[in-house]
C-alpha cells in the first residue's frame, strides 16, 4: 500500500510543473485517494482561478467522501477571490488530510488547520514539509515581507570572469546553459540589470523559450543614462521600469515616460536606492526578482544583504587577467569573517557546464 510520501511526491510534482504560472500565488498541488486509489488530481494553475483542492474534488465528485486528500499547502480558510478550501474539504465529507506545510500568509497561518479539526476531520501535517517549503520559496518570502525574493544569476569561467579584459563576453557558457537560464527568466516575475549592462551589451532581457513569459525588466539607471532607441525601449516585448535617484535628468525622463517606461525615483540622492526599490517593487505585486547584472550591481545586492538565491553557472574556462572583469565587484568586505557563507549548496551537470545553487546563509 502506497503510504503519505508516495501521494505526496504526486501533489508536489503537480504543482511544480506550473512554476511561474501562479504568481503572486503559490504553488499547491492537491491528490484525493479513496480505498488505495486516486480520484481526484489537482493543481492551481493561475491566480484568480479554483485552487488545487477545488480541482480534485471536482474531478473526484462522489467518491471524495470518506476518502484522504493529500495538499501541498494548508488549505485556506478565509473568502478571497474564490471561497475557503477548507470548507469545500468539510462539505465533501472527507475524512482525513494530510498537508506539507502550514500556509505562512496571515490570512490562514493555521486557521485551515484549525477548520478541518474543529470540523472532526482528521489532520496530519509536515509530510515532505521541507520540499513544499522550497517549492515556494518566492511566496513564502513575498506573503510575509512585501518584497521580492531576489535571485543573484552570474556565468562566468573557473577562474570568476564574466569577460576579457578587453570586455569581450560572447559566449562564456554552452547553449546548454543559457537556455537553462531562459526557463529561469520565465519563472520570474521580474529580470534586472544595471544601465552600464544596456549601453554595454543592448540586451532584450526576455525568454526566448516556446510558451515562455517575459519577466518586467528593471534597469537601475541612477541618472537616467539609458538610450531611447535601446531594444528594452522598443521592442514592446515587455514593460521595463526604470529605477533612478533624486538627481535625474527630467527632460530624459519625460522622453523615457512618452516612450512608454515607468520611472520609479528612489530615496538615493545621486544613486539608485536599491533597498527602497525593494519596496517600491513590493508595492507593484513583484514577488521575484531575478539579477542578470554585472559586478557592481551585484556587489550592491549583496552587500545590502538582499540576496536571497545564488545560481552561478561556471564554464571550463581559464581567461586570467587582472583587469577582466568579475560577477562581483564593489569594495567588498573587510575581513574573511564578514564573508557571504552559501549554505544548502547543489552543483549539477548542464551540457559541458556546471550549476551552483545555494543560498546566503541568514
Amino acid at each position: 500500500m502506497p503510504n503519505h510520501e508516495f501521494y505526496m511526491d504526486l501533489a508536489l510534482n503537480n504543482a511544480r510543473s506550473m512554476k511561474g504560472q501562479t504568481d503572486p500565488n503559490p504553488l499547491v498541488g492537491s491528490v484525493i485517494v479513496n480505498h488505495n486509489r486516486i480520484v481526484g488530481v489537482g493543481t492551481h494553475l493561475k491566480a484568480g482561478e479554483p485552487h488545487a483542492e477545488i480541482h480534485a474534488l471536482r474531478m473526484a465528485g462522489d467518491e471524495a467522501r470518506d476518502g484522504t486528500i493529500y495538499v501541498t499547502l494548508e488549505p485556506c480558510s478565509h473568502f478571497g477571490r474564490t471561497g475557503p478550501c477548507a470548507q469545500a474539504i468539510i462539505d465533501a465529507g472527507l475524512q482525513k488530510v494530510v498537508i506539507a506545510a502550514l500556509d505562512p500568509n496571515p490570512l490562514v497561518a493555521g486557521n485551515g488547520v484549525k477548520m478541518l479539526r474543529d470540523a472532526g476531520i482528521e489532520v496530519v501535517t509536515g509530510i515532505r514539509e521541507k520540499e513544499s517549503l522550497q517549492m515556494n520559496e518566492v511566496f513564502n518570502k513575498f506573503i510575509t515581507t512585501k518584497t521580492p525574493f531576489v535571485t543573484l544569476k552570474a556565468a562566468s569561467t573557473l577562474d570568476g570572469k564574466i569577460a576579457t579584459h578587453t570586455l569581450d563576453s560572447k559566449w562564456i557558457t554552452s547553449d546548454d546553459a543559457r537556455r537553462d537560464v531562459h526557463e529561469l527568466r520565465s519563472e520570474h516575475t521580474a529580470i534586472l540589470v544595471g544601465v552600464g549592462t544596456v549601453i554595454e551589451d543592448d540586451p532584450a532581457l526576455t525568454a526566448r523559450i516556446p510558451n515562455g513569459r517575459n519577466p518586467i525588466r528593471v534597469i537601475l539607471d541612477s541618472s537616467l543614462r539609458l538610450p531611447v532607441n535601446a531594444t528594452v525601449v522598443v521592442d514592446g516585448a515587455a514593460p521595463t521600469w526604470i529605477f533612478t535617484s533624486r538627481t535625474y535628468n527630467q527632460a530624459k525622463k519625460e522622453q523615457l515616460e512618452q516612450a512608454g517606461m515607468r520611472i520609479f525615483e528612489t530615496a538615493g540622492e545621486t544613486r539608485t536606492d536599491v533597498k527602497d526599490m525593494m519596496r517600491l517593487l513590493g508595492e507593484e505585486g513583484v514577488s521575484s526578482l531575478f539579477i542578470e547584472g554585472g559586478g557592481t550591481v551585484n556587489s550592491a545586492f549583496l552587500e545590502n544583504h538582499l540576496i536571497d538565491k545564488v545560481i552561478l553557472y561556471y564554464a571550463p574556462k581559464l581567461v586570467g587577467g587582472k583587469d577582466a572583469p568579475t560577477f562581483l565587484e564593489g569594495q567588498g568586505f573587510s575581513l574573511m569573517k564578514d564573508a557571504v557563507e552559501l549554505v544548502d549548496g547543489e552543483f549539477t551537470k548542464i551540457g559541458k557546464d556546471f550549476k551552483f545553487t545555494g543560498y546566503p546563509e541568514k
